[in-house]
């Protein structure tokens, strides 16, 4: 059973096997304190600032998926009162678990890193790196269905719709960290990413030699994921090794690795999404690595199933630089819950 990263999963499988999210009662925790949080951020607005911060439900920005450093549409920290910020965070642990937030706040911060680390650029499209220049921007009316927010800036794109009558979708999800582990400074040691880097390495320690044959699909790592800021999720080729054909051990690793991408989310939400992972078989999973499996040197993995994928990749400055992401096919943006709600509903 999956529940290594997600204590509150300590039940039966029986229990978690329940239907399939984009039918299921949502989760009262996760939506309704989203709901309050975003009424009150808006509500601390002045009109300007309510102008750069919200859009129509449909519009084209809500499907913007944009984790490297660029302008942006929506309300940036940097333009907000200290009430403002706070409203956000708020805002923000709505959306994600204890780890994920702490996660992501340690993303945020390592702007001020790479400030420090960088020297100085000038021009019109020099790269600014400023904890500030995070991103906030409302789709549709919060309570209202259907409605959603998202939450981006470098490394960090969280994508959120929300159906009164269905469970609230997380995806696409998008953590990075740059540099992966801080090697000098105030902040040495630094690993925000640290258990998407170690629990896919244990997970490749634990295969048989035959195993590890099919599992690295490449020889060297891809330079980006695979999908990288594609606004659609799609299948990939299903390279490397299929959990069907795992010993229970090297499953439960896999079970782990997964654990690792669900604990970012509200665990009401993490649950339905394990429930749709667990309804599709997680013997249908594959496990697939690129390049080199020495530590320090570039690499890449994923997981992928009937319902998700998951990408990693960790090439960049010197195999010190991560990219990862969690991604539904056919629900990024909620596209699988607008479908079911114009189909009943008429507009």
């Amino acid at each position: 059973m999956i529940r290594s990263a997600i204590p509150a999963f300590a039940v039966g499988l029986a229990a978690l096997l329940i239907p399939s999210p984009l039918s299921s009662a949502p989760p009262p925790a996760a939506t309704s304190a989203m709901v309050s949080a975003a009424i009150a951020f808006l509500d601390g607005l002045g009109i300007e600032q309510r102008s750069k911060a919200t859009f129509a439900f449909d519009d084209d920005q809500r499907f913007e998926f944009r984790y490297t450093p660029r302008a942006r549409t929506g309300l940036p920290v940097k333009e907000m009162t200290p009430a403002q910020r706070e409203s956000t965070h708020v805002l923000l642990k709505t959306g994600v678990s204890l780890r994920g937030y702490a996660t992501a706040t340690t993303i945020i911060d390592l702007e001020n890193v790479l400030h420090a680390m960088e020297p100085p650029r000038t021009g019109a499209n020099a790269i600014v790196r400023d904890p500030e220049l995070y991103f906030v921007s409302i789709f549709g009316t919060p309570g209202q269905s259907p409605w959603g927010w998202k939450f981006e800036g470098h490394h960090l794109s969280l994508n959120f719709t929300v159906r009164p009558d269905a469970a609230l979708v997380f995806a696409p999800s998008f953590f990075g960290a740059n540099p992966a582990i801080v090697r000098d400074g105030p902040k040495k040691g630094t690993r925000p990413l640290d258990k998407e880097e170690d629990a896919g390495r244990a997970l490749l320690a634990a295969l048989h030699e035959s195993q590890i044959a099919r599992v690295i699909f490449d020889a060297t790592a891809p330079r980006e994921m695979i999908t990288a800021e594609a606004r659609e999720s799609r299948t990939l080729d299903p390279q490397g090794f299929p959990a069907g054909e795992m010993t229970p051990s090297q499953r439960r690793l896999l079970e782990q690795l997964i654990d690792v991408y669900l604990g970012r989310m509200p665990p009401e939400v993490a649950k339905e999404r394990l429930a749709a992972l667990q309804s599709a078989g997680i013997e249908k999973l594959t496990f697939g690595w690129a390049g080199t499996t020495v530590v320090g040197d570039p690499h890449y993995y994923r997981v992928q199933g009937p319902t998700f994928l998951i990408e990693y990749d960790n090439t960049q400055n010197e195999g010190n630089h991560i990219h990862s992401v969690w991604r539904e096919f056919g629900s990024d943006f909620g596209r699988d819950l607008l479908r079911e709600h114009y189909a009943a509903v008429a507009h």
